[in-house]
């Protein structure tokens, strides 16, 4: 079955490229293209041809602009995804894009290897979506444990769009990790390495959520956390200053005589980031979740970070030097950071 594409764009040259670069995919019939000039006469394809799946759109265009178009799209097709197609690649218009829902964005003039991996990558993703979607809707099992009126909801379009979103929003991320339990855990029965780790995680669950934030995933022995809203990275800090207070008083007498005092490293970055479902394909399965080099900072920081040290850069410093006591640490080196990064430790 093939994919039906649509194109937007007001140079006709582009629809005579796009066309002969992908002649193979047409005769193969894994590639169905239609083609309008502008925003308006888009929307008219999309309702004459419903089971389009991937909209590759230009900005500048006359009648409607491509950011104009975007907005359109999800009340069309839920599953329907858009690819800005443009000669502007400021951050600014990518940004704009992204915020209104485009998938990804090819700079012109087109590099038709690039724009066909993208093109598959979106047709993948789609396809996974589907799939998720039907087995929401399709599993009678969860009708078992479900309220009628949530699984009327999980029906609606507004639903299904919402599994689809994916934004910029502005956050604090924070790691933590728990020192030296990888080390104790290869001396210790299986249950009660569980038992004790989970305690632990409950105390640093119970401090993110007390400052108004979530834990996004547990990941081995250790806790992403993310806060988002109002003073988001102060509360990040207060909760990480009062994880660190609570870990330090647990003190466990392990079997054969084994002690243990718990320490946390703690690392803190804000900033923009993406948010959105991120997942596999192969696996079918979504997990929603924030990414990109805010994030992986954050984590670096975390990585370097001694035992009840809490690490930020010298940005973060600079927002919050006035509110918490803070000491200079140094420079470091941090993954795949090409120069080194100024980090502070977060006293009280």
């Amino acid at each position: 079955m093939s994919t039906k594409i649509l194109v937007v764009d007001d140079e006709t040259d582009l629809e005579l490229l796009i066309k002969q670069k992908f002649r193979r995919k047409i005769r193969e019939n894994a590639y169905e293209f239609i083609f309008a000039s502008n925003g308006q006469e888009a929307l008219t394809k999309l309702a004459e041809h419903p089971d389009v799946e991937i909209v590759l759109s230009d900005l500048n265009m006359p009648i409607m602009d491509g950011l104009t178009l975007l907005t359109k799209l999800p009340a069309l097709n839920a599953i329907l995804k858009a690819v800005v197609v443009s000669a502007y690649g400021d951050m600014n218009n990518i940004r704009t894009a992204m915020n209104r829902g485009a998938f990804d964005f090819v700079m012109k003039p087109v590099d038709f290897s690039d724009l066909e991996i993208t093109i598959e990558k979106t047709i993948s993703y789609v396809a996974q979506v589907r799939e998720t979607l039907r087995a929401i809707q399709e599993n009678n099992i969860l009708k078992m444990y479900v309220d009628e009126t949530v699984i009327n909801f999980m029906a609606r379009p507004e639903f299904e769009n919402s599994l689809l979103v994916s934004e910029i929003v502005e956050a604090t991320v924070v790691f933590f990790d728990i020192c030296g339990f990888t080390a104790i855990s290869e001396k210790l029965p299986p249950d009660q390495v569980v038992n004790l780790l989970n305690t632990y995680f409950d105390q640093i669950v119970k401090g993110v959520i007390a400052q108004g934030g979530y834990v996004d995933k547990f990941m081995g022995d250790a806790v992403m956390a993310v806060f988002r809203g109002t003073h988001h990275l102060d509360r990040a800090i207060d909760a990480a200053l009062a994880v660190r207070q609570q870990i330090q008083t647990n003190q466990a007498q392990l079997s054969e005589g084994i002690q243990f005092q718990p320490s946390v490293s703690t690392g803190i970055n804000t900033g923009e980031m993406v948010s959105g479902n991120i997942g596999s394909a192969s696996l079918r399965r979504l997990d929603y979740t924030v990414i990109g080099d805010t994030v992986n900072l954050a984590q670096r920081l975390q990585s370097v970070a001694k035992p009840n040290q809490i690490l930020i850069n010298e940005s973060t410093y600079q927002r919050i030097k006035e509110s918490f006591q803070c000491e200079k640490v140094g420079e470091v080196n941090l993954k795949n950071k090409a120069n080194p990064v100024t980090i502070y430790e977060v006293l009280a």
